[in-house]
């Protein structure tokens, strides 16, 4: 049971890792650079690349959420009730 769910979840983080590579960089450079001079900011500019740093620190972090999202949830299937850091522990 739990080899079948590790090769779910390995599937499942398979399937989403190739989902990211359906845009290019240069794409999501040209994306990215839409959406600020859609806000108003002017390409050259301190604000333009202040704009462009957000927007890329903001999809780090989602993608650093989502990898501890699935993470809990792996541990949680695998072992029951896990948190780390400063939180309570349960093993089995």
């Amino acid at each position: 049971m739990r080899i079948r769910l590790l090769i779910n979840v390995m599937a499942t983080i398979v399937a989403g890792l190739s989902a990211c590579q359906t845009m290019t960089p240069e794409e999501r450079r040209a994306a990215d650079e839409q959406r600020c001079l859609s806000y108003g900011f002017r390409r050259g500019t301190d604000g333009f690349a202040t704009c462009l740093q957000r927007i890329d620190l903001d999809r780090r972090a989602e993608l650093r959420a989502q990898s501890a999202e699935m993470m809990q949830s792996m541990a949680w299937d695998l072992n029951g009730p896990y948190i780390y850091r400063d939180r309570w522990r349960y093993h089995h």
